[in-house]
């Protein structure tokens, strides 16, 4: 591993919430540790608290200890980290509060820029605003956008544009954290790398394809955000759609960003439009109500503080059709929940039963192929074979096993999603970002479903928070003759 060229300042927008915390300064520290990040960079943290540059890196210092895994943490590496660290007071709405981080970025300015706003959108066309006004957006300068970008199309479009007044698209990089997943990358390989399956990956030899991004969390603290948004809004217009897209698409020219984005965008594009009847018939939400997690009590939606009348969703699952040559007559089935039984998020390609079984088995199909992706809790890529049972029966047996296609175990430390993605910004890579045009097709899309549920086409269901979800998301995919994976 040698250290990155990238010689830049990478500035933390919102650096004492959650997400920086959690995710952004841990990664910035394994990086770091890793010789990914150049020793001269600078880790500006922008908050509106007045605070020390130690006390500050205490602060630091106590959630690495609370949020890195056992064993991670390094207090000799951690203080030379820590020389990294600088913090700034800006009131993020306040435009003359920036000039105390103007003085500091003056002080390198020929250093290229990461402005990572970590912050809720309605700040980032004020964020953008004040960068340019202090004169500290330089052609080599890269935004980084958090979702939600809006709440639909319209909202969507809104903060983009006003990104867009200061940032040229391609400084532009909107993050979807799935994307930085091994797991998920691998998709691209496993598909154009293996001659095995590029054949087989058509409708004429897939049954169906099911995505389910599952959380054993319920909302928790986060009552006044996800009421705005709801499951469809916060999981399955960017998170899910984007891993359909890598399910689907066609293979790119190349690895190069817009190729791949390209066939991104052109999947969206083929999303069926959903009429009236689609979305009663291929539909479902519902909200979770009291029940058992993990064999704890726990509350159901509407007890958290002001949700009482709330009818945002938090379970979603909806059949998808793609009307294009590679897909036509195969169905997508997405869905995502909160309080389920337990945290899952999976892909499940469903191959064609094979014509007629020579097996005792009464010419019946014993199981079709599958193959599985899994992306949480653990992240693996299992193939589903038949195989002959060991034994002298007279009629040959068969039973279902895993053919593994995991990458081989080592020593190393697994790298996190934001790794990935930080170490793509400082790059200059945008392939796992999102394009402007990708967010705008899947919100066009999304929209039409949403504007369903606000006039009630299909009535708010229940599911009992520890379970699968509601009985109605079973009998969707019922009715097209099929089942969940899980329940099989």
């Amino acid at each position: 591993m040698s250290e990155t060229e990238n010689l830049c300042d990478i500035i933390i927008f919102g650096g004492h919430g959650d997400l920086a915390f959690r995710k952004l300064m841990p990664a910035l520290y394994h990086l770091f540790n890793d010789g990914y990040l150049n020793h001269q960079s600078r880790i500006l943290t922008v908050t509106r608290r007045e605070m020390s540059n130690d006390e500050h890196i205490a602060l630091v210092e106590s959630k690495m200890h609370e949020f890195l895994k056992k064993g991670e943490f390094d207090e000799a590496r951690f203080a030379d980290f820590a020389k990294k660290m600088q913090v700034v007071k800006v009131d993020l709405a306040d435009e003359g509060s920036y000039q105390s981080l103007k003085e500091m970025l003056d002080l390198h300015p020929e250093r290229e820029r990461v402005n990572y706003l970590s912050t809720a959108p309605d700040f980032f066309g004020a964020i953008c605003k004040a960068l340019k006004h202090w004169e500290l957006i330089t052609p080599q300068s890269r935004v980084v956008l958090e979702k939600p970008i809006g709440r639909d199309l319209e909202s969507s479009r809104a903060i983009n544009i006003e990104v867009l007044n200061y940032f040229n698209e391609s400084q532009v990089y909107r993050i979807d954290h799935y994307l930085g997943k091994d797991t998920v990358q691998n998709i691209m390989a496993l598909r154009f790398s293996n001659r095995i399956f590029m054949p087989l990956w058509d409708a004429s030899n897939i049954d169906h394809v099911q995505i389910t991004v599952a959380e054993s969390v319920g909302v928790e603290g986060r009552w006044g955000y996800y009421d705005d948004y709801g499951a469809m809004r916060d999981m399955i217009q960017n998170h899910l759609l984007q891993l359909l897209c890598l399910v689907a698409m066609e293979p790119p020219c190349s690895l190069d960003a817009d190729s791949v984005r390209d066939e991104k965008v052109k999947v969206l594009r083929s999303l069926r439009p959903m009429t009236a009847t689609d979305i009663e018939q291929k539909t479902v939400r519902a909200q979770y109500t009291h029940g058992s997690s993990h064999g704890e009590s726990v509350p159901g939606y509407k007890e958290g503080v002001g949700v009482e009348n709330s009818n945002t969703e938090t379970f979603a699952a909806i059949r998808v059709d793609i009307d294009n040559w590679r897909w036509n007559g195969v169905p997508f089935y997405i869905r995502s929940g909160k309080r389920m039984r337990e945290r899952n998020s999976e892909i499940i390609i469903r191959f064609k039963s094979i014509p007629y079984s020579i097996f005792a088995n009464k010419g019946r199909c014993i199981s079709q192929n599958t193959l599985v992706i899994s992306l949480q809790p653990n992240e693996s890529i299992k193939l589903k074979l038949m195989n002959k049972i060991p034994g002298l029966t007279e009629q040959m047996r068969l039973q279902q096993v895993d053919l593994e296609l995991n990458a081989p175990l080592n020593a190393e430390r697994k790298p996190e999603a934001y790794e990935r993605l930080m170490l793509d910004v400082i790059r200059s890579n945008p392939t796992l970002f999102m394009r402007l045009d990708e967010v705008e097709a899947a919100w066009k899309w999304a929209d039409v479903i949403l504007e369903g549920w606000e006039d009630n086409i299909v009535p708010m269901k229940s599911y009992s928070a520890g379970s699968d979800g509601p009985s109605a998301a079973i009998a969707m995919i019922e009715r097209d003759g099929r089942s969940w994976h899980d329940e099989l």
